[in-house]
């Protein structure tokens, strides 16, 4: 079964909209979790502008599936995640004022950086994911940094999709080379309930992140339903594999 991830994110930055105490990502990551999902993903930013270190511990006491947590390489962060033992780190870029990330980690410049946390995270046994851009030389760099897994960022191909620009080649190449180097693979990024299936059919990941797209639909058909959905366009084409 091809796994889904759930990034409840946005509950979190709609509740920080009005600075209310709700809508509470613990109490979406139930719903998401009822509705079929594998896994809950959230983004715990050194600001803690919408995600909050009281959320991870939370979902950490309550969820039933695993937990990724997306974070930059900041050392209070290391601390705190080596303390609550996470099962899975995403290192990401984080830029001040930004929306959302929208680019992959560059590993061929931030290596050096990176090569302690991620001895840091593996020696409090938490599995460690990069996520990058779908670039040969960015998966090699993955593996010689020692990540577990590599989440391509699949933001430059749901925009092409979008105008419908064909980028999957790129994607599939990097996928490729990332189970080549003995990785994990795994997608996130603007992926939604149409432009996933191309991802689907051409086989690239075994680990799917997807946020924006799920909760969007969940305002008209509930948070339930929404992740349903879309466990059930990745069980066909998970049938499909056998």
């Amino acid at each position: 079964m091809l796994g889904l991830s759930v990034n409840i994110d946005h509950i979190a930055t709609l509740r920080q909209a009005r600075l209310e105490s709700f809508p509470d990502p613990v109490q979406a990551a139930a719903a998401v979790e009822l509705g079929g999902a594998d896994g809950i993903t959230v983004h715990l930013r050194h600001d803690r502008r919408h995600v909050t270190d009281r959320d991870v511990e939370l979902l950490l006491a309550t969820a039933k599936t695993e937990l990724t947590v997306e974070m930059a390489a900041a050392d209070d962060l290391v601390r705190l995640m080596t303390r609550i033992k996470p099962a899975q780190v995403t290192l990401v870029p984080e830029l001040a004022g930004e929306v959302t990330t929208t680019s992959g980690i560059d590993l061929l410049k931030e290596r050096g950086k990176l090569e302690s946390v991620v001895v840091r995270l593996k020696k409090a046994r938490i599995r460690v994911s990069t996520f990058i851009e779908p670039d040969i030389a960015q998966v090699e760099a993955a593996a010689r940094l020692g990540a577990d897994v590599v989440e391509l960022n699949t933001d430059r191909y749901s925009r092409g999709w979008a105008r419908g620009t064909r980028l999957i080649d790129e994607l599939t190449a990097a996928g490729r080379a990332a189970q080549k180097a003995g990785l994990v693979v795994h997608v996130g990024h603007g992926l939604g309930y149409q432009n996933v299936v191309p991802v689907l059919e051409n086989r690239i990941a075994a680990g799917y992140s997807i946020g924006f797209a799920i909760v969007a639909r969940a305002v008209f058909v509930g948070l339930q339903r929404a992740v349903e959905d879309m466990k059930r366009i990745m069980e066909v084409y998970s049938c499909e594999r056998r």
